[in-house]
């Protein structure tokens, strides 16, 4: 059973989880407010009253599938959690890591590692939407509490992270596309440094890089970036 530790304020649930060293697999650290969240490629992550800030604990065994994989199931069980509190919405998932709703950002995953021990941190717009210059953001409308929300997502990330260790790490890739933008979709994928590629979406390998297929035909690997879909926004 998942042992969840609620705190009012914190830097960091990621930094401090991962710094915690009696913490073990299945512990989650979830706060009302963090002051120093972030996002992948050092964005920061904005705090509003309301919105889930949360991370929980992997310790990676010697026969697990590449670590890398795990944002598969990182992002199923937030999927899954959000179509728990909020049936028949229009969730999709956007590789590598973010949930959208209705076509804009509802919540972001960022998976961060040392040595054996992998911190998951989730951020869920849960009551409102932060103002981002040039990205389309989106919230459930305070549909659940924070603390409510957190051991939804905790049953959901257990069940499959077991199913991580237990499955043909095809099934999970497969599971993931059925959440998200379909194969054939039109893409922009960028890179840290500026560098831009477009070309369609064919689909995740194993370890859930993405398939991009340029226009000439040449499939890419891309195990790092993010994505913008069609028009959608820029920054991905």
């Amino acid at each position: 059973m998942s042992k969840i530790r609620l705190v009012d304020v914190t830097g960091s649930t990621n930094a401090d989880l991962m710094a915690d060293a009696h913490a073990v697999e299945g512990d989650w650290l979830v706060a009302r407010y963090q002051n120093h969240g972030r996002g992948r490629q050092g964005r920061e992550w904005t705090t509003i009253d309301g919105n889930f800030f949360g991370s929980t604990l992997i310790k990676l065994q010697s026969n697990d599938p590449t670590s890398a994989s795990l944002a598969l199931i990182a992002a199923l069980a937030l999927v899954e959690a959000a179509e728990t509190i909020a049936p028949g919405r229009d969730f999709q998932l956007k590789w590598p890591n973010d949930l959208m709703l209705d076509g804009a950002k509802l919540a972001g995953i960022l998976l961060e590692r040392s040595g054996d021990r992998v911190v998951a941190g989730f951020g869920v717009n849960l009551a409102a939407a932060p103002q981002i210059e040039g990205r389309k953001t989106s919230s459930l409308d305070a549909a659940m509490a924070p603390q409510a929300f957190a051991p939804i997502l905790a049953a959901n990330f257990a069940r499959l992270l077991a199913a991580w260790r237990s499955s043909d790490p095809a099934s999970i890739a497969m599971a993931w596309m059925q959440k998200a933008h379909p194969v054939g979709t039109q893409i922009r994928v960028h890179d840290g440094d500026g560098a831009s590629l477009s070309g369609r979406f064919v689909g995740l390998e194993e370890d859930g890089a993405l398939r991009l297929e340029l226009d000439g035909g040449e499939v890419r690997i891309i195990r790092a970036g993010d994505v913008a879909l069609d028009s959608a926004d820029a920054d991905g």
